[in-house]
C-alpha cells in the first residue's frame, strides 16, 4: 500500500499533539553541537534542521545498557536468590525523522535478532511497537555512501511512513498499515498531488552523493584468501582499537551479558560490546584468539563486507551513512577498505609478493 498526503507546517503541532495521545514519541534534538535521539515532552516538537545524529536511533530498540533480570541475595526477602525480568514499556511509540539509512539498518539487524531459529524478545517486542516516520535526506554529507550500499537519501525499506520537507509542508507516504494508523491519529488525511516531485528531489538529492564503494565482487572472492591478504596490518596500522567505529554504527549488534551486585541486591545488564576491544574475546583461560589489533580491525570488516554478505545474500552489513569515516579519530576509511576487498586478486598479490 501506499498513499501520499500534504501536511501543512502550520498544523504539524497539532498532528503531534493528538500523536502523543497514542504514542510515545521520538525525535530528534540538539545537544551542543550535534544532535540525538530523545523521547519528545508534551508540546516539544523534533528538531529536523540536522544532516544526521551522531548515534543512529538504533539505541530505542536495542539500548547501550539496559537491565534485564534483577535479583535479591537477601535471605530475608521471600523471593530470594530468584531471577525476575524486569518488564519493559513496549507501548505503541513512534520515532520522527530517521533517516532512511538508518531504518535501513534496522532491517539488517533484524536478520540477527529475529531468526526462525532464536528471536531476541528485548528487540522483536520493541520492533513491534515501533513506528518509524522516515525524513528524506536533501543534503547529503560529503562521507555519505548509501547509494552504493543498497540505499539511498529517499530510500523507504524499513520505513511506515518517509516525509518529504517541501518548505511550507510535508509531504507524508504512507508505506504500510502502521503508518496508515499514525497517520490517521495525527489527522494527516489532505490527499497530495502525484509524485512528481518526490522523484524530482530524489534525483537531485542521489546527485549529490559522490562518494562510492564497489561490492560486485565480495561475493566471489575467497573467504581464506581475503582472509590471508597483506592490506590488513596496514589498515591496521593506525588504528586506536577505540571502539568509536563499532559505537557509531547502526548495524553492529554485539553485546555482552554482565551481573552486577550492589550490597544484596543484583541486576543481569545487557551492555553494547565491540569487536574492536581486546576483551571481546579474551577466553577465561587467558587465551584470545584475537589478541592483536591487526586480528581486531581484519574482524570487523571481514564481518561487514564479507561474513554478512556469504551469510544472508542481501548485499553489505552497511548502510552507508559515514559515521565511522567522520568520526573516526585516526582516518580509518571503509570505503577504501571495502574498495581494496572487492577489488583484491589473491593470484596478483602473490606474484607481486614473489617479484
Amino acid at each position: 500500500m501506499m498513499t501520499l498526503v500534504k501536511i501543512d507546517k502550520k498544523q504539524w503541532a497539532k498532528g503531534l499533539g493528538a500523536l502523543q495521545k497514542a504514542f510515545h514519541l521520538f525525535g530528534p534534538a540538539k545537544e551542543k553541537d550535534y544532535y540525538s535521539f530523545k523521547s519528545l515532552d508534551a508540546g516539544e516538537l523534533p528538531e529536523f534542521g540536522f544532516t544526521n545524529s551522531r548515534l543512529s536511533p538504533k539505541a530505542l530498540l536495542f539500548p547501550q545498557s539496559d537491565t534485564i533480570i534483577e535479583f535479591s541475595l537477601d535471605e530475608k526477602d521471600d523471593d530470594h536468590h530468584i531471577m525476575k525480568s524486569v518488564e519493559k514499556d513496549n507501548s505503541p511509540r513512534a520515532v520522527l525523522g530517521i533517516r532512511p539509512c538508518d531504518a535501513k539498518a534496522v532491517t539488517l539487524v533484524n536478520l540477527n535478532f529475529d531468526t526462525p531459529e532464536y528471536k531476541d524478545p528485548y528487540w522483536v517486542e520493541a520492533l513491534e511497537a515501533t513506528t518509524f516516520v522516515g525524513l528524506a535526506c536533501d543534503d547529503p554529507r560529503s562521507t555519505c555512501f548509501c547509494t552504493s550500499t543498497g540505499c539511498g537519501p529517499y530510500n523507504e525499506e524499513g520505513l511506515d511512513v518517509l516525509l518529504m520537507d517541501g518548505g511550507d509542508h510535508y509531504l507524508a507516504k504512507v508505506l504500510t498499515d502502521k503508518g496508515k494508523a499514525l497517520a490517521e491519529a495525527a489527522g494527516w488525511n489532505t490527499p497530495a498531488g502525484d509524485a512528481g516531485e518526490i522523484d524530482t528531489r530524489k534525483e537531485a538529492a542521489e546527485a549529490k552523493i559522490t562518494a562510492t564503494v564497489e561490492t560486485d565482487n565480495l561475493k566471489n572472492l575467497a573467504l581464506m584468501e581475503l582472509h590471508s591478504a597483506s592490506f590488513w596490518e596496514d589498515i591496521a596500522f593506525a588504528c586506536l582499537n577505540c571502539g568509536t567505529c563499532t559505537y557509531t554504527c547502526p548495524t553492529c549488534w554485539c553485546f555482552d551479558l554482565q551481573d552486577e551486585v550492589r550490597g544484596k541486591a543484583g541486576k543481569r545488564m545487557k551492555n553494547w560490546d565491540s569487536c574492536m576491544f581486546p576483551l571481546f574475546t579474551i577466553h577465561t583461560t587467558g587465551h584470545n584468539p584475537r589478541g592483536t589489533k591487526t586480528q581486531r580491525v581484519r574482524q570487523r570488516f571481514m564481518h561487514k563486507l564479507k561474513y554478512f554478505v556469504d551469510k544472508y545474500d542481501t548485499g553489505i552489513m552497511c548502510v552507508g551513512c559515514g559515521r565511522c569515516v567522520s568520526q573516526c579519530p585516526v582516518n580509518i576509511d571503509i570505503r577504501r577498505v571495502c574498495n581494496l576487498m572487492n577489488s583484491y586478486n589473491a593470484a596478483e598479490a602473490t606474484c607481486a609478493v614473489n617479484e
